[in-house]
């Protein structure tokens, strides 16, 4: 029934492959901070410290200003996946850069509802978190990077 330029062992190679690619563990992060895919029915309870607070700050997180890891290696940047189902403080501590805004609040059936933005760092985006999970990522205009200071040009002899 199904019919292609490769051919059916080509086809069935790849599907082959690609069982075993969606067969592998969850984890999609390894180090220091690890996150996992979220589970299709969410059966981890929310506590408060998976809950961001209103100055962008999570339990555990460093101070604004201080390193992320102070055991990184210089110029090793890693940066975790970010996934619908997270909680508010799995996103904050995966993007590593404190939030330029978060607003609180409360929706018509009284469940916290958490808006909060990054302009900067490695995931720029408007994230939307409903009873403290990730329910929708929207892209948010980003400044393009400064470009340094061109030296005086050399003429050639």
């Amino acid at each position: 029934m199904v019919s292609g330029c490769g051919g059916v062992g080509a086809l069935s190679d790849f599907s082959l492959k690609d069982q075993e690619w969606f067969a592998r563990p969850g984890k999609i992060f390894k180090g220091n901070s690890t996150i996992e895919t979220p589970p299709l029915s969410v059966s981890k309870e929310v506590t408060p410290n998976d809950l961001i607070s209103s100055d962008g700050q999570c339990p555990g997180m460093p101070a604004p200003g201080a390193p992320a890891d102070a055991n990184a290696s210089e110029g090793q940047v890693s940066v975790a996946p970010v996934a619908l189902g997270h909680t508010e403080c799995d996103v904050a501590r995966a993007i590593a850069v404190a939030p330029d805004n978060v607003n609180l609040s409360n929706n018509e059936r009284g469940d916290r509802v958490a808006q909060i933005t990054w302009r900067s760092g490695p995931r720029p985006g408007a994230y939307t978190f409903t009873s403290g999970r990730l329910t929708a990522i929207e892209r948010v205009d980003v400044p393009p990077p400064e470009k340094p200071a061109r030296g005086a040009k050399k003429k050639r002899a």
